[in-house]
């Protein structure tokens, strides 16, 4: 056997080097985008951003952004699963539809176009331009659906991210970063183009909020978070609270109507903030849609002393907010707990109220479906708005009369209005639309696009350039 000289060596080793994954690498001592101190995640933040601001094409953005959406394909299982231990909400088919969704359906640099106008004055250019860098505040409702949909939205827009995770969901969500991180590099992006703080406070949010290095806050969460966003003194994307009603009107395909709810409103457990929270329903077709809704597994909730225990256990003392050890459970554990055992296959808990309930009247984020009946669409229309609060958030109906759609979709003004479908056709699923993990309703940028982290800049030639 030849003996093995240096050169050969090198070759060796280069080819092991090649066999390796570069996940492998990073778990062995490579770089983290995890920082503890908030001024280390904004300065390597600065630094990358500059870098891939002014040194990357727009083909070459693209070309890492499909790239990473390719590596985290294989890998969304596993990473749904971390989201559901260490969260406990929801359930792992939904979470890798979500993760999956927010992998193949987030716009990419594509989305982003520049517009020019030409007349007897000149030239005007105007182009979306990157904030810088952002700061991104993500919920424990969807922890790594949140990462990926924004590191690809505020990335394609040319910006960096610092994430600040829920400390309810710290360590899925720097895991996911982690695994953003490991694909962007390992296809050319600069080290830090996105980061994370691994020191979990309201201070630290704070002082992320506030750094003068940040120029944008998108926050995604509870009201604190979202008005903290609001009084940062930056520009800010923030996704305020939302309380769906669905209407179910007497021209309503009743049987899709039953089908679509169930459906939108089991999803994940009710955690997407779209999802059906109340149901209002035209009387003359209610028992035909509650039917429908019990073969596709609702448990119908009667006896008046369960129904009070229900509200006993799932909603806070006052009846306001939501219990947070019953947010995201399934509706067979929801029910084990006020003592009824029901089949596996049950979906979602239905009770009839008054529209008062809190059932209705709080935003639940879980599969409890309050349903009111009303004499007609005039008296569901005004139903709904008592039951949205004003949020302006996202509102549903099943109908086939195009006037009461019509009027329907003008008077709620809400920013996701979804017409015979389940909600979750509004974020993409069946829907023909770009999908989005931050609805942007308090600030105004409703589902946000990478055009929702850009800044518009104008260039004017003046009296010149028009070539006709």
């Amino acid at each position: 056997m030849k003996p093995m000289d240096e050169k050969m060596l090198h070759e060796l080793v280069s080819a092991v080097v090649k066999r390796i994954s570069f996940e492998d690498v990073v778990k062995d001592g490579g770089f983290s985008p995890a920082f503890e101190k908030v001024d280390d995640a904004v300065e390597i933040s600065v630094k990358a951003q500059r870098k891939w601001q002014f040194e990357y094409s727009l083909d070459k953005k693209k070309l890492i952004i499909d790239s990473l959406k390719a590596d985290l394909l294989p890998q969304v299982e596993e990473f749904s699963s971390l989201a559901l231990k260490d969260t406990g909400m929801g359930n792992l088919k939904d979470k890798i539809m979500k993760n999956r969704l927010a992998i193949e359906k987030t716009p990419g640099p594509e989305f982003i176009r520049t517009s020019c106008t030409t007349g007897d004055e000149g030239l005007v250019l105007e182009e979306h331009a990157p904030f810088g860098v952002i700061a991104s505040i993500t919920p424990s409702t969807n922890p790594t659906a949140s990462v990926i949909n924004n590191t690809i939205c505020m990335l394609s827009a040319g910006n960096s991210v610092v994430f600040a995770p829920h400390p309810g969901a710290a360590e899925s969500s720097i895991d996911m970063v982690q695994r953003v991180h490991d694909s962007l590099i390992s296809h050319g992006a600069p080290e830090g183009i996105i980061t994370v703080l691994s020191r979990i406070s309201m201070k630290n949010v704070g002082a992320l909020m506030s750094h003068p290095a940040v120029r944008l806050v998108s926050a995604t969460g509870g009201p604190g978070v979202v008005n903290a966003a609001l009084s940062s003194g930056k520009p800010a994307v923030g996704a305020g609270p939302g309380n769906p009603p669905v209407v179910v009107d007497e021209t309503a395909h009743v049987e899709q109507a039953g089908k679509d709810i169930v459906a939108g409103c089991s999803f994940d457990n009710n955690l997407p903030c779209t999802s059906e929270k109340a149901l209002i329903v035209v009387n003359c077709v209610a028992d035909q849609l509650k039917r429908k809704m019990l073969e596709e597994g609702a448990f119908e909730l009667k006896d008046p002393a369960k129904i009070e225990a229900l509200k006993e256990a799932a909603l806070n003392e006052k009846r306001t907010d939501p219990n947070k050890k019953f947010v995201g459970k399934d509706a067979v554990w929801i029910l084990e707990k006020i003592g009824i055992k029901a089949p596996g296959n049950v979906r979602l808990i239905l009770v009839e109220c008054e529209l008062d309930d809190p059932i209705i009247q709080v935003e639940m984020l879980m599969p409890v479906l309050g349903m009111v009946r009303v004499p007609d669409f005039d008296a569901a229309l005004e139903a709904a708005i008592k039951t949205e609060h004003g949020f302006r958030h996202s509102a549903l109906i099943h109908s086939t009369n195009v006037d009461h759609m019509s009027v329907m979709a003008k008077v709620m003004e809400t920013t996701m209005f979804t017409k015979n479908g389940p909600s979750f056709s509004t974020l993409g699923f069946g829907g023909e639309c770009p999908t989005a993990f931050t609805i942007a309703t308090t600030t105004g940028q409703g589902p946000t696009t990478p055009l929702s982290f850009c800044r518009l800049r104008r260039c004017n030639l003046h009296g010149s350039f028009r070539i006709v």
